[in-house]
């Protein structure tokens, strides 16, 4: 993968990929860096190809078919190549991202459902199986903050509360730059800044639900600063360093101790209400935060997300349409065991 070009531009992005035979061979050499293996009697050899059929090599010896997109949430696609490419390419490098609405629009789709199911097949793919804790020994984080917030579109006609809105735990890094030379002004935050993002659907604000998302994304042994909510009462016996502190309401306790994921908590908002104009059903909600927490991750390097995205794709499962709204797709939540 590391020898791989990446296209850094729109006209580079078409100079590299002007074809469904350039994204097979783009696959291809994913799959089989250092050149074609049979899946079936594990000869290497080059394969026969086939012009109507990019995405499938056929093995010289076992003469058995292997498709490029096989395990992959490309696998069974009628769809194009060259269109999931585009969307890959689109939802990794545009910071706002993309809503179906505008996938469609742009690549000429001539069914909605079809630009629905691709960009949710690619959010399938934007969690790791194996991904890692949060907060660890390894880490440049000083200490990990948690919330939770309600999300979702406004109440109206049926009084206040949290009608229509759903609970969403959070877990952020705070790492901190290097020293500011004499001379210069301080930084925000005294120098913070968010790390790697976790975040998930809460069931509810039980010590059961959220102390299950801490254990699930932050490393055992990690300082973990939250509010005083009783709910977080019992990380020390979990085996965190644990700091509670009462807002009360008061912005600047805010400010000083739980900055950065109220700041992620507003990012996240802000891209619901403008990306997606605020109308995301809450069965897919998990599939929007996997997104979200996917590009918020790889904020630094935002060309290499499209890259990782083809790679972690690898091995994952994705739903069908008619999955989506069956209820017997389960959006992937490690936070949740998933």
């Amino acid at each position: 993968m590391a020898k791989l070009p990446f296209p850094k531009s729109l006209p580079d992005f078409q100079r590299l990929f002007p074809n469904d035979a350039a994204c097979a061979e783009y696959l291809e050499k994913t799959r089989w860096e250092d050149g074609f293996i049979c899946p079936s009697c594990n000869v290497k050899a080059e394969p026969f190809r086939f012009d109507a059929r990019p995405g499938v090599l056929r093995c010289r010896s076992c003469r058995k078919d292997a498709s490029l997109t096989a395990g992959t949430v490309m696998e069974r696609t009628h769809t194009p190549l060259s269109t999931w490419f585009w969307g890959a390419y689109l939802m990794v490098s545009m910071t706002p991202g993309v809503s179906a609405v505008q996938f469609q629009r742009q690549l000429g789709l001539s069914r909605y459902e079809t630009a629905f199911q691709i960009l949710h097949k690619l959010r399938a793919g934007m969690v790791r199986p194996d991904q890692d804790r949060i907060g660890g020994a390894k880490s440049a984080a000083s200490h990990v903050e948690v919330d939770e917030a309600w999300v979702g579109g406004k109440t109206k006609g049926q009084g206040r509360g949290v009608h229509h809105q759903a609970l969403v735990v959070g877990a952020v890094e705070a790492c901190r730059k290097a020293p500011v030379p004499a001379g210069k002004a301080a930084p925000r935050r005294g120098g913070r800044y968010a790390g790697r993002l976790r975040l998930s659907v809460a069931e509810n604000r039980t010590r059961k639900a959220l102390g299950g998302f801490v254990e699930a994304s932050v490393a055992p042994g990690a300082m973990i600063v939250t509010d005083d909510w009783s709910a977080y009462d019992k990380l020390s016996e979990r085996g965190y360093q644990h700091l509670a502190v009462p807002e009360r309401g008061d912005g600047q306790v805010a400010e000083e101790y739980l900055p950065l994921i109220h700041l992620v908590f507003s990012n996240l908002k802000a891209w619901i209400d403008g990306t997606h104009h605020g109308r995301i059903e809450a069965q897919h909600l998990q599939a929007y935060l996997n997104e979200f927490t996917f590009r918020f991750n790889r904020r630094f390097w935002p060309f290499n997300a499209f890259r990782s995205l083809l790679g972690i794709a690898g091995g994952q499962s994705a739903p069908t349409y008619a999955e989506l709204y069956s209820g017997e797709w389960e959006h992937p939540n490690l936070a949740n065991g998933n």
